[in-house]
């Protein structure tokens, strides 16, 4: 198996009925750690808050190494207030968190890096995250998460021009449309992308290769007991690399994560809460095994 590198923020989302540990590219890491994909993840925390040890908790129920996750003494974990609302949710990111603070790993290479762009909204992470990024030997995921903060087109191209593949949703592909190129072949071709993963919600999902070719499209997986979509992409993220890491099919790959992240719709928070039931993801090791080969 390819080894991954996931860079990012660690952070507690507060729902109005308590709060769990999350981040996009902590709940990915997570996901990885239990679907058995050798992950290193690297973020930020305080060096002994309650939020610390909540974040640090989570990782170790889902057997994720916390080497490196750095220690901040003058900075607070990170938080995100949830506001539900009809039809989805609202974050509110607290600013100056431990993870805007991120340094540079000393070790870490991986054969597949991913990142997102909300972790570069300070100079400080932005510099460690780019750093590291550019130093990676092979594929670059780029998760482009436009939230308050980060949701500037310079910001987007500095990513964009560090990523082999990216990852985003509709919206998120139609602010890149407005401001670069009108048309996804030439947005590709001007930030030399060799995949952009579209995720659509409830509508499944599209990739797309080289000059804007569909590669592969997919429905979206029904989930009778919604709870939250929270993390759900992250949860497609998170299966998309296993895969990739496993060199498994790309389209039975996309297939499985489109169904882990409808199962995450049906749990509250990013992830499954493995206090209730530790074999909850049994099922989805074992699918990811029995994957056919392929390229991905």
């Amino acid at each position: 198996m390819t080894g991954i590198l996931v860079l990012g923020e660690a952070l507690v989302d507060e729902f109005h009925d308590g709060a769990v540990a999350g981040g996009a590219p902590f709940n990915v890491a997570r996901s990885l750690a239990a679907l058995g994909a050798p992950v290193r993840f690297v973020s930020r925390i305080g060096a002994d808050d309650a939020a610390g040890r909540l974040v640090l908790d989570s990782a170790a129920r889902f057997s994720l190494s916390v080497d490196g996750i750095q220690r901040d003494a003058a900075h607070a974990t990170g938080r995100v207030s949830v506001h539900e609302e009809a039809g989805g949710h609202r974050f509110e990111i607290h600013a100056d968190a431990a993870w805007d603070h991120l340094e540079v790993p000393v070790s870490g290479d991986a054969g597949i890096v991913y990142f997102g762009s909300l972790a570069q909204r300070h100079p400080a992470s932005r510099a460690a995250l780019r750093a590291t990024v550019k130093r990676a030997p092979s594929l670059r995921l780029l998760d482009l998460n436009l939230r308050p903060g980060t949701d500037t087109p310079e910001i987007a191209a500095e990513s964009l021009m560090l990523a082999d593949w990216v990852k985003l949703n509709e919206d998120e592909l139609g602010c890149l449309l407005a401001w670069f190129e009108p048309t996804l072949p030439a947005l590709m071709a001007r930030f030399a992308l060799q995949r952009v993963v579209l995720t659509r919600g409830a509508y499944g999902y599209a990739v797309y290769g080289e000059q804007g070719l569909l590669l592969a499209t997919g429905e979206g997986a029904a989930q009778p007991a919604f709870v939250d979509s929270v993390g759900a992409g992250d949860g497609f993220t998170a299966m998309l690399l296993a895969g990739l890491s496993l060199r498994r099919d790309l389209g039975a790959t996309l297939n499985l994560a489109n169904r882990y992240a409808a199962m995450i719709c049906g749990v509250r928070g990013p992830v499954p809460d493995l206090a209730v039931d530790p074999s909850v993801l049994a099922p989805w090791r074992e699918a990811l095994q029995a994957l056919p080969a392929g390229d991905a």
